[in-house]
């Protein structure tokens, strides 16, 4: 592997500034119903996504009125993202990551509280980062009330008026070769 020089080093460090204030500039912008901030972070081609595939917009515009659908559900909310694990390849202007973070939101009516993953891939576009694709993964997504019972549970997620599989951990390879093993 060859070293890089400073200034590539430099680079580097500053695009991983980059890619972490723009994580939290979307936690603001969605607790915020920004919809012009949304908009500024992702590329006209850009896709947000979940796992469980009740979210799957395709271009910028599809993004927004995914998110102007879902601002109807869910009142106030707060979004905070915790561990941001960066991978950059050969392309100067692309790169991968992986989130951990937590919401609280009011959704029709109930308090609710949701452990998750981004899997972002990143593309810089006119000069700055941004989203090329966003997709969520749900540890769990309860009711406040029933978080203590729920967290044991495979069927965390409860967002919707019904019990769903969790995204992960379970599903992961590594999650099922411990399993297997023990």
């Amino acid at each position: 592997m060859q070293s890089m020089t400073s200034e590539a080093r430099l680079r580097r460090l500053e695009d991983r500034a980059e890619l972490t204030e723009l994580v939290a500039r979307y936690a603001v912008a969605v607790d915020d119903r920004d919809l012009a901030g949304i908009s500024s972070l992702f590329t006209p081609d850009g896709a947000f996504r979940s796992k469980d595939g009740v979210m799957n917009a395709q271009g910028l515009d599809a993004v927004l009125e995914q998110f102007r659908d879902r601002f109807r559900a869910l009142k106030v909310s707060y979004h905070f993202s915790h561990d941001h694990i960066l991978s950059f390849g050969a392309d100067p202007d692309a790169a991968a990551g992986l989130i951990t973070a937590h919401a609280e939101v009011w959704r029709n009516g109930r308090a609710l509280i949701g452990a998750l993953r981004y899997e972002d891939t990143y593309r810089r576009h006119q000069g700055r980062w941004c989203f090329a694709d966003r997709l969520l993964w749900f540890l769990y997504y309860l009711p406040v009330e029933e978080y203590a019972q729920g967290l044991g549970d495979p069927l965390r997620q409860r967002a919707y008026g019904d019990r769903r599989p969790a995204d992960f951990p379970e599903s992961l390879p590594s999650w099922q070769q411990y399993r297997d093993q023990t």
